[in-house]
Protein backbone atom coordinates (compact mmCIF):
# COMPACT_ATOMS: atom_id res chain seq x y z
CA UNK A 1 0.00 0.00 0.00
CA UNK A 2 1.82 3.47 -0.82
CA UNK A 3 2.61 5.25 2.21
CA UNK A 4 2.45 9.00 3.07
CA UNK A 5 5.68 10.46 2.37
CA UNK A 6 5.91 14.38 2.21
CA UNK A 7 8.92 16.17 1.11
CA UNK A 8 10.61 16.96 -2.31
CA UNK A 9 13.40 15.42 -4.72
CA UNK A 10 15.46 16.86 -6.76
CA UNK A 11 15.53 15.01 -9.69
CA UNK A 12 17.68 15.18 -12.61
CA UNK A 13 15.55 14.12 -15.13
CA UNK A 14 17.11 11.53 -18.36
CA UNK A 15 16.03 12.55 -21.82
CA UNK A 16 13.99 11.14 -23.38
CA UNK A 17 11.15 11.03 -20.48
CA UNK A 18 8.20 13.17 -19.80
CA UNK A 19 7.98 15.44 -16.78
CA UNK A 20 4.77 13.13 -15.90
CA UNK A 21 6.56 9.95 -16.66
CA UNK A 22 9.01 10.81 -14.59
CA UNK A 23 7.09 11.62 -11.53
CA UNK A 24 5.30 8.18 -11.91
CA UNK A 25 8.67 6.97 -11.75
CA UNK A 26 9.88 8.69 -8.34
CA UNK A 27 6.57 7.98 -6.97
CA UNK A 28 6.83 3.99 -7.82
CA UNK A 29 9.94 4.08 -6.63
CA UNK A 30 9.85 5.41 -2.79
CA UNK A 31 6.11 3.77 -3.01
CA UNK A 32 4.55 7.07 -2.49
CA UNK A 33 0.24 7.93 -2.31
CA UNK A 34 1.06 11.29 -3.92
CA UNK A 35 3.28 13.29 -6.31
CA UNK A 36 3.45 16.37 -8.66
CA UNK A 37 5.92 18.33 -10.37
CA UNK A 38 6.65 22.06 -10.32
CA UNK A 39 6.82 23.04 -14.32
CA UNK A 40 7.47 20.56 -17.22
CA UNK A 41 10.19 19.88 -19.21
CA UNK A 42 10.55 18.79 -22.72
CA UNK A 43 11.11 15.19 -23.03
CA UNK A 44 14.42 16.08 -24.80
CA UNK A 45 15.61 18.00 -21.69
CA UNK A 46 17.38 16.69 -18.85
CA UNK A 47 18.09 18.79 -15.85
CA UNK A 48 16.59 19.75 -12.35
CA UNK A 49 12.90 19.05 -12.22
CA UNK A 50 11.95 19.41 -8.56
CA UNK A 51 9.58 16.48 -7.58
CA UNK A 52 6.63 17.52 -4.54
CA UNK A 53 5.86 14.52 -2.46
CA UNK A 54 2.65 14.39 -0.39
CA UNK A 55 2.24 18.06 1.17
CA UNK A 56 4.90 19.48 -0.39
CA UNK A 57 2.54 19.07 -3.95
CA UNK A 58 0.43 22.48 -1.90
CA UNK A 59 3.04 24.31 -2.81
CA UNK A 60 4.49 23.18 -6.17
CA UNK A 61 2.68 26.66 -7.23
CA UNK A 62 4.72 28.90 -5.52
CA UNK A 63 7.74 26.96 -8.35
CA UNK A 64 6.24 27.61 -11.26
CA UNK A 65 6.13 30.97 -10.50
CA UNK A 66 9.92 30.75 -10.23
CA UNK A 67 13.07 32.06 -12.44
CA UNK A 68 14.61 29.48 -14.11
CA UNK A 69 18.46 28.80 -15.28
CA UNK A 70 19.59 26.88 -18.40
CA UNK A 71 22.14 25.81 -20.64
CA UNK A 72 21.09 25.54 -24.25
CA UNK A 73 23.18 23.97 -26.92
CA UNK A 74 21.67 26.32 -30.41
CA UNK A 75 22.76 24.42 -34.05
CA UNK A 76 22.75 27.24 -36.68
CA UNK A 77 21.36 27.09 -40.47
CA UNK A 78 18.68 24.18 -39.66
CA UNK A 79 14.98 24.95 -38.71
CA UNK A 80 12.52 22.20 -37.51
CA UNK A 81 8.52 22.74 -36.93
CA UNK A 82 9.52 21.82 -33.46
CA UNK A 83 11.78 24.10 -32.55
CA UNK A 84 14.42 21.40 -31.31
CA UNK A 85 16.49 18.46 -32.87
CA UNK A 86 13.05 16.32 -32.32
CA UNK A 87 10.95 18.01 -35.08
CA UNK A 88 11.54 17.89 -38.57
CA UNK A 89 13.59 19.74 -41.01
CA UNK A 90 11.63 23.11 -42.70
CA UNK A 91 14.30 24.89 -43.83
CA UNK A 92 17.89 24.87 -44.51
CA UNK A 93 20.17 27.84 -44.76
CA UNK A 94 23.86 28.79 -45.66
CA UNK A 95 26.04 29.67 -42.73
CA UNK A 96 27.37 33.29 -42.01
CA UNK A 97 31.39 32.53 -42.55
CA UNK A 98 33.77 33.41 -40.45
CA UNK A 99 37.16 34.37 -40.44
CA UNK A 100 37.97 32.74 -37.04
CA UNK A 101 36.69 31.93 -33.82
CA UNK A 102 36.60 35.19 -32.35
CA UNK A 103 34.96 36.90 -35.25
CA UNK A 104 31.97 34.33 -34.57
CA UNK A 105 31.82 34.88 -30.95
CA UNK A 106 31.75 38.51 -31.80
CA UNK A 107 28.83 38.13 -34.03
CA UNK A 108 27.12 35.84 -31.75
CA UNK A 109 27.45 38.38 -28.31
CA UNK A 110 26.40 41.42 -30.69
CA UNK A 111 23.02 39.71 -30.90
CA UNK A 112 22.18 39.28 -27.36
CA UNK A 113 21.62 42.88 -26.33
CA UNK A 114 18.32 42.26 -28.09
CA UNK A 115 17.25 39.53 -26.32
CA UNK A 116 17.91 40.78 -22.59
CA UNK A 117 15.67 42.20 -20.25
CA UNK A 118 12.33 42.36 -21.16
CA UNK A 119 11.43 40.60 -24.47
CA UNK A 120 8.52 39.61 -26.55
CA UNK A 121 8.19 36.05 -27.33
CA UNK A 122 5.50 34.05 -29.76
CA UNK A 123 4.40 30.75 -27.75
CA UNK A 124 5.40 27.88 -30.30
CA UNK A 125 2.91 25.47 -31.84
CA UNK A 126 4.31 22.51 -30.37
CA UNK A 127 3.58 23.43 -26.82
CA UNK A 128 0.97 22.39 -23.62
CA UNK A 129 -0.93 26.01 -24.43
CA UNK A 130 -4.31 25.44 -24.65
CA UNK A 131 -6.88 27.10 -27.20
CA UNK A 132 -10.25 26.16 -27.02
CA UNK A 133 -9.36 23.27 -24.57
CA UNK A 134 -7.23 22.06 -26.85
CA UNK A 135 -3.42 21.81 -26.49
CA UNK A 136 -1.62 23.61 -29.23
CA UNK A 137 0.57 20.58 -29.99
CA UNK A 138 -2.29 18.54 -31.24
CA UNK A 139 -3.56 21.42 -33.50
CA UNK A 140 0.10 21.33 -34.88
CA UNK A 141 0.30 17.47 -35.16
CA UNK A 142 -2.80 17.64 -37.38
CA UNK A 143 -0.62 20.30 -39.84
CA UNK A 144 -2.97 23.25 -38.29
CA UNK A 145 -1.46 26.59 -36.69
CA UNK A 146 -3.54 28.62 -34.82
CA UNK A 147 -2.62 32.43 -33.90
CA UNK A 148 -0.93 33.23 -30.15
CA UNK A 149 -0.41 36.54 -29.45
CA UNK A 150 3.12 37.32 -28.24
CA UNK A 151 3.99 37.30 -24.35
CA UNK A 152 6.34 39.29 -22.09
CA UNK A 153 8.68 37.36 -20.52
CA UNK A 154 12.02 38.77 -18.74
CA UNK A 155 15.55 37.71 -19.62
CA UNK A 156 17.84 38.52 -16.37
CA UNK A 157 20.97 36.87 -18.22
CA UNK A 158 22.14 35.32 -20.95
CA UNK A 159 25.64 34.53 -22.66
CA UNK A 160 27.62 32.07 -24.83
CA UNK A 161 29.54 29.67 -22.51
CA UNK A 162 31.05 27.76 -25.72
CA UNK A 163 31.15 27.85 -29.40
CA UNK A 164 32.25 25.09 -31.75
CA UNK A 165 30.49 26.62 -35.02
CA UNK A 166 27.73 26.27 -36.00
CA UNK A 167 26.76 24.75 -32.55
CA UNK A 168 26.77 27.03 -29.99
CA UNK A 169 26.12 26.97 -26.37
CA UNK A 170 24.27 29.34 -24.61
CA UNK A 171 23.70 29.94 -20.70
CA UNK A 172 20.26 31.36 -19.73
CA UNK A 173 18.55 33.12 -16.55
CA UNK A 174 14.85 33.67 -17.29
CA UNK A 175 11.74 34.36 -16.27
CA UNK A 176 8.64 31.60 -16.03
CA UNK A 177 7.10 31.14 -19.16
CA UNK A 178 10.19 31.45 -21.28
CA UNK A 179 10.37 29.05 -24.06
CA UNK A 180 13.91 28.67 -24.67
CA UNK A 181 13.20 26.41 -28.36
CA UNK A 182 11.49 30.02 -29.14
CA UNK A 183 14.82 32.53 -28.04
CA UNK A 184 16.79 29.83 -30.05
CA UNK A 185 14.81 30.10 -33.13
CA UNK A 186 14.45 34.36 -32.68
CA UNK A 187 18.28 34.47 -32.45
CA UNK A 188 18.99 32.76 -35.48
CA UNK A 189 16.51 34.58 -37.52
CA UNK A 190 18.51 37.67 -35.83
CA UNK A 191 21.88 35.97 -37.07
CA UNK A 192 19.51 35.37 -41.09
CA UNK A 193 20.40 31.60 -40.92
CA UNK A 194 17.73 30.42 -38.61
CA UNK A 195 18.66 27.93 -35.85
CA UNK A 196 17.37 24.80 -33.32
CA UNK A 197 17.85 23.80 -30.15
CA UNK A 198 19.70 20.37 -30.11
CA UNK A 199 20.19 20.07 -26.17
CA UNK A 200 18.64 21.53 -23.11
CA UNK A 201 20.02 20.97 -19.20
CA UNK A 202 17.65 23.33 -16.89
CA UNK A 203 20.41 23.66 -13.93
CA UNK A 204 18.18 25.84 -11.54
CA UNK A 205 14.51 26.13 -10.56
CA UNK A 206 14.33 30.10 -8.05
CA UNK A 207 16.51 29.04 -5.33
CA UNK A 208 17.01 24.97 -6.49
CA UNK A 209 20.19 23.53 -8.09
CA UNK A 210 21.07 20.97 -9.84
CA UNK A 211 24.38 20.46 -8.06
CA UNK A 212 22.41 18.53 -5.61
CA UNK A 213 19.78 16.63 -7.82
CA UNK A 214 19.71 12.73 -7.85
CA UNK A 215 19.56 11.01 -11.09
CA UNK A 216 16.77 8.58 -11.69
CA UNK A 217 19.08 5.79 -11.53
CA UNK A 218 20.69 6.47 -8.63
CA UNK A 219 17.46 6.54 -6.59
CA UNK A 220 15.85 3.71 -7.89
CA UNK A 221 19.40 1.76 -7.06
CA UNK A 222 19.17 3.45 -3.53
CA UNK A 223 19.88 1.52 -0.45
CA UNK A 224 20.28 4.80 1.68
CA UNK A 225 17.52 6.02 3.72
CA UNK A 226 15.23 8.33 1.97
CA UNK A 227 16.70 11.38 4.51
CA UNK A 228 19.40 11.04 1.93
CA UNK A 229 17.55 12.61 -1.15
CA UNK A 230 14.36 13.65 -0.14
CA UNK A 231 14.12 16.89 1.38
CA UNK A 232 11.78 18.23 3.88
CA UNK A 233 8.37 20.20 2.79
CA UNK A 234 10.00 23.46 3.33
CA UNK A 235 12.95 23.14 0.56
CA UNK A 236 10.67 24.67 -1.79
CA UNK A 237 10.07 27.96 0.01
CA UNK A 238 14.02 29.12 1.42
CA UNK A 239 13.53 32.64 -0.26
CA UNK A 240 10.72 33.54 1.70
CA UNK A 241 11.43 34.94 4.73
CA UNK A 242 10.05 33.28 7.88
CA UNK A 243 8.23 34.01 11.71
CA UNK A 244 8.15 31.18 14.45
CA UNK A 245 5.00 31.07 16.63
CA UNK A 246 4.12 29.77 19.83
CA UNK A 247 1.79 26.31 20.49
CA UNK A 248 -1.54 28.31 20.51
CA UNK A 249 -1.09 30.13 17.86
CA UNK A 250 -0.26 27.47 15.48
CA UNK A 251 -3.43 26.00 16.66
CA UNK A 252 -5.05 28.98 16.12
CA UNK A 253 -3.73 29.27 12.52
CA UNK A 254 -4.61 25.36 11.53
CA UNK A 255 -7.97 26.03 12.39
CA UNK A 256 -7.81 29.01 9.83
CA UNK A 257 -8.01 31.94 12.22
CA UNK A 258 -6.05 35.15 11.92
CA UNK A 259 -2.83 35.83 14.34
CA UNK A 260 -1.56 38.88 15.63
CA UNK A 261 2.11 38.58 16.13
CA UNK A 262 5.05 40.98 16.35
CA UNK A 263 7.33 40.58 13.26
CA UNK A 264 10.82 39.58 14.10
CA UNK A 265 13.59 42.53 14.64
CA UNK A 266 15.22 40.50 11.28
CA UNK A 267 11.96 40.84 9.41
CA UNK A 268 9.98 44.50 9.54
CA UNK A 269 7.80 43.51 7.05
CA UNK A 270 5.12 45.63 6.10
CA UNK A 271 3.21 42.88 4.40
CA UNK A 272 4.61 39.70 2.81
CA UNK A 273 4.42 35.96 2.07
CA UNK A 274 6.04 34.27 5.06
CA UNK A 275 7.02 30.67 6.12
CA UNK A 276 6.02 29.66 9.58
CA UNK A 277 7.12 27.45 11.97
CA UNK A 278 6.48 26.45 15.86
CA UNK A 279 8.49 27.02 18.00
CA UNK A 280 9.52 23.29 18.61
CA UNK A 281 12.14 21.43 16.85
CA UNK A 282 12.52 20.10 13.78
CA UNK A 283 11.23 18.36 11.78
CA UNK A 284 7.71 18.79 12.06
CA UNK A 285 7.82 22.08 12.99
CA UNK A 286 6.77 23.23 9.64
CA UNK A 287 2.96 24.69 9.69
CA UNK A 288 3.31 26.49 6.02
CA UNK A 289 2.93 29.60 4.53
CA UNK A 290 1.21 33.13 5.57
CA UNK A 291 0.61 36.34 4.39
CA UNK A 292 1.76 39.06 6.81
CA UNK A 293 -0.33 42.31 6.50
CA UNK A 294 -0.06 45.07 9.29
CA UNK A 295 0.87 42.67 12.27
CA UNK A 296 -1.46 40.21 11.52
CA UNK A 297 -0.60 36.57 9.88
CA UNK A 298 -3.69 35.14 7.44
CA UNK A 299 -3.28 31.66 7.07
CA UNK A 300 -2.35 30.83 2.76
CA UNK A 301 -1.43 27.16 2.11
CA UNK A 302 -1.10 24.89 5.80
CA UNK A 303 0.48 21.49 5.68
CA UNK A 304 -2.03 18.59 7.26
CA UNK A 305 0.38 17.42 10.41
CA UNK A 306 -1.48 13.96 10.71
CA UNK A 307 1.07 11.50 10.14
Amino acid sequence: MPQRLDGVVLLDKPAGMSSQGAVTAVKRALNADKAGHTGTLDPMATGLLPICLGEATKYSQDLLEADKRYIAQVRFGIKTDTGDAEGQIIEEFLLPEFADLAAARQALDGLLPAFSGSITQVPPMYSALKRDGKPLYEYARAGLEVERAARAVEIHSIQWTDIQWPVATLEVSCSKGTYIRVLAEDIGAALGCGAHLVGLRRTEVGHLSLAHSITLDSLLHSVSSYADFVLPVDALLQSLPHLTVDEQQAKRLEMGQRVPLTASPKYPLAEALVRIYRATAAPHNFIGTADWRSGVLHPKRLISQAH
